[in-house]
């Protein structure tokens, strides 16, 4: 067991291949999959989705995190690797790009995965949501049309980027833990989230109300 364990995320756009590569992750690294949001969250979760309040949904997911955080470094701290299908990054990049007006400077105790930012080309990205059984929530369809702005608040986050285009899960899955052999750190980052302040600053609200709820 290593004296640091993994702690690792997945960040991206749907359809970039989030929910098939976490559990393939996870049971590559001998991995918990720890889901962010808890099951007792998701009653919430369905009902506050079906409102309009961008901060109030905010503040839900956050909520959440910080539960599944707990978990998190109860795994960490007993020696045993994590991966996440998203974390602190998606929540905070997408409320924002969405005109969420909150600042939110995060605990230094939040433990920091090593993120992987799954990209695809959009032709194949729209190819891939069209082949879905589950329909699009308002919230997925509206962030679709402020993908900009995702990508702009993403990009100030410390991710390292994997292009899925054109590649299966077990290609991808491949790419990622090909980082091994490169001689990259990939265990549980001592720097805490909060350490990074200026990457949680609101967009403005004028900015974004053509999209927000």
């Amino acid at each position: 067991m290593p004296d640091h364990p993994r702690f690792e995320s997945l960040e991206g756009l749907r359809g970039t291949g989030k929910s098939t590569l976490a559990p393939m992750l996870a049971a590559a690294r001998g991995a918990v999959l720890v889901a962010t949001v808890p099951s007792l969250y998701q009653p919430l979760r369905h009902a506050v989705d079906e409102r309009t309040n961008v901060e109030a949904r905010m503040c839900l997911y956050l909520s959440a995190l910080f539960t599944a955080a707990e978990e998190i470094r109860h795994h960490l701290d007993a020696g045993v690797p994590v991966v996440v299908e998203s974390y602190f990054a998606r929540c905070l990049a997408n409320h924002q790009a969405l005109g969420a007006q909150l600042d939110v400077t995060l605990p230094s105790w939040l433990p920091t995965p090593v993120t992987y930012h799954l990209v695809c080309d959009d032709a194949e990205r729209q190819r891939r949501l069209a082949g879905r059984d589950k329909p699009p929530s308002r919230w997925d369809v509206l962030i679709e049309t402020v993908p900009d702005r995702l990508t702009d608040a993403y990009a100030s986050f410390p991710m390292r980027r994997v292009d899925t285009t054109g590649l299966g899960p077990d290609e991808v899955l491949r790419v990622i833990t090909d980082t091994d052999t490169q001689g990259a750190q990939l265990h549980a980052d001592a720097e805490p989230v909060g350490a990074h302040p200026h990457l949680l600053s609101a967009v403005p609200r004028h900015t974004a109300r053509t999209c927000g709820p």
